[in-house]
């Protein structure tokens, strides 16, 4: 680059990556990194090697990589590799190194093919390879695989999200040149936080694997979806180079082979493959870490100076000291406050996968256990038709009623609205110890100050249970107001007006299959019957054939089979 001040650009940056590392936060600055995004079987791992010019990662079936592997690249005339987590430590076998990557993931993840954001740091000081830091995220699945959590596909986009979602990081999108480039999921979640694609970089593997006749030349040439930074091809070593221990060099100088060759990518050669690749990703890196070098240096430098100002805070620390007690008590007072807050209102950093807590508790009590507890209170028919019947007649005593009395009514309505109260008081009831819960383990912060936590939880649960008593007098008394009046104006009432139209509606559907079928003079010719054969008014419907005397006053009905019968007229 003829600049060695900026050639120290990524070095410093991979200092402050493992220094991050190490204490186990990134205290909330985002450094510019590139992420490397794809399908399982997209080939990131035979790019990676390819750049160190040596096989050194896990490699099967499923998922392999479960972890973030955050890889340091750096240009050095030994060639060895480096772990944060084993310092001093010098690896100069690559099989090794390779057999530590997954014996670490194993140790924080298990051996069930879980995942974790928690990163390894991989240093490879190499002649073959420029300055360079990539970090190699879990390949997207969507099929679960031995003990492997049912929403691994949601936990895998998650943590690539967590990374590619800051404007500092650059995605490295590879997909695979036999399968359709609309339906990739590393451009899929790359457009999704980075719609334009200013930050994306394209890669496109397996060119070698396409179908005959088909060639990728539109998507390198950058006319299909088009990216700011374009994309470059590369072709991997197969599987079965692999299998053979294929060297490296030798892919590389076949893969040159094949675009210097190939038809449709001749004229790109010199823009395509690993070496070329590798060389673009240390420059665009390089250069993006100058441009958010100005923004990351004042944020540093803004938060070097708060933590000096704390530090020196605590130099003069008085344990004794009164204000600073009661500073110290009303920040512990007031997190607590907020962490109840976030519990009910559902807001809080770190969410409960495993079982419902706080509002959600509480939300289900209203929306599922009251209405199932309103539910059990089936009405038996015939213990409430005998009451009614019991309340009429004590109402009109001696004498004989003629209307139903509105008092029989209110009775009887009264007495199963007061039903409604055990099921009220059983849901204050149900979430008041919800909220004492919530309480509970908000406090467990302070545990600390044990003394500080038992006063805490006492005050909160006395205030709590003064307000409980409040709720249940203003439930009591909704319920009150109800009885106290009944409003059969309402429209939810069915008075009589409302019955008399129910009840129509109800025998008009159960006359719909009866409805007539024809109609009209029927002459009926049965021996037994007085006077021979004799004219009719007849009405056939689905289910009867009823014939009378006179068409306008039906004055008698009887039920004959139609075969003995036989129409004269037209129907009308």
């Amino acid at each position: 680059m003829g600049n060695r001040g900026m050639e120290e650009l990524i070095p410093l940056i991979n200092k402050l990556q493992d220094a991050f590392s190490s204490i186990g936060q990134s205290c909330h600055l985002e450094l510019p990194q590139i992420a490397v995004v794809g399908g399982q079987s997209a080939g990131k791992s035979s790019v990676l090697e390819n750049f160190v010019g040596r096989d050194f990662l896990p490699r099967g079936s499923g998922i392999v990589t479960r972890r973030p592997l955050i890889l340091q690249l750096v240009n050095s005339k030994a060639e060895y590799a480096e772990f944060l987590h084993c310092k001093g430590r010098k690896f100069v076998d690559f099989d090794e190194v390779r057999l530590e990557i997954e014996a670490e993931t194993d140790r924080l993840t298990g051996s069930n093919k879980g995942i974790s954001p928690v990163p390894i740091n991989l240093r490879v000081y190499s002649p073959n390879v420029l300055n360079l830091t990539l970090i190699d995220l879990p390949g997207m699945t969507k099929v679960a695989v031995g003990d492997q959590p049912v929403d691994i596909e949601y936990q895998i986009r998650d943590m690539l999200l967590q990374f590619i979602s800051k404007e500092s990081c650059l995605i490295l999108a590879v997909t695979p040149a036999n399968s359709d480039l609309a339906n990739s999921d590393a451009l899929k979640i790359s457009k999704e936080v980075d719609p334009q694609g200013l930050r994306t970089i394209g890669v496109i593997t397996k060119l070698d694997l396409m179908d005959e006749g088909t060639d990728a030349r539109d998507i390198l040439e950058n006319k299909l979806l088009p990216l700011r930074r374009g994309y470059i091809g590369v072709v991997n070593r197969s599987q079965k180079d692999i299998d053979g221990r294929k060297d490296i060099k030798a892919a590389l100088a076949a893969e040159r082979k094949f675009f210097l060759s190939h038809p449709a990518y001749r004229h790109l050669a010199e823009r395509m493959g690993t070496p070329y690749l590798q060389k673009t990703l240390n420059q665009q890196l390089t250069n993006h870490i100058r441009d958010t070098l100005p923004a990351l240096r004042s944020k540093l430098q803004s938060q070097l100076l708060s933590l000096e100002k704390e530090v020196d805070e605590y130099k003069n620390f008085k344990p004794d000291d009164p204000a600073r007690k009661t500073k110290a008590l009303l920040q512990m007072v007031q997190q607590f406050g907020v962490d109840f807050e976030k519990r009910i209102e559902g807001s809080g950093d770190q969410v409960d996968t495993l079982e419902l807590s706080g509002g959600a508790r509480i939300n289900r009590i209203f929306h599922e256990r009251f209405p199932f507890e309103l539910v059990k209170m089936e009405f038996d028919e015939k213990e409430l038709r005998r009451e009614i019947s019991y309340a009429i007649k004590n109402i009109h005593g001696v004498r004989t009623g003629l209307f139903t009395p509105d008092m029989a009514f209110e009775a009887i309505v009264k007495k199963q609205l007061i039903k409604l109260k055990e099921p009220c008081l059983k849901c204050i009831d149900l979430v008041i110890q919800e909220l004492i819960n919530t309480v509970r383990q908000c406090t467990l912060k302070l545990n600390s100050y044990p003394l500080l936590r038992e006063e805490t939880e006492k005050i909160v649960t006395t205030y709590i249970r003064e307000r409980e008593s409040k709720t249940k007098d203003q439930v009591m008394l909704l319920i009150d107001i109800e009885l106290s009046y009944i409003n059969t104006n309402h429209e939810d009432f069915i008075g009589f007006a409302n019955a008399q139209q129910r009840s129509a509606a109800v025998n008009k559907k159960r006359a719909m299959p009866n409805q007539v079928i024809r109609r009209g003079w029927l002459t009926i010719n049965i021996s037994i019957m007085k006077g021979g054969s004799k004219d009719y008014w007849f009405i056939l419907t689905a289910e009867s054939l009823s014939w009378y005397k006179d068409e306008e006053v039906p004055s008698g009905t009887w039920w004959t089979p139609t075969p003995a019968s036989s129409t004269r007229a037209s129907e009308t």
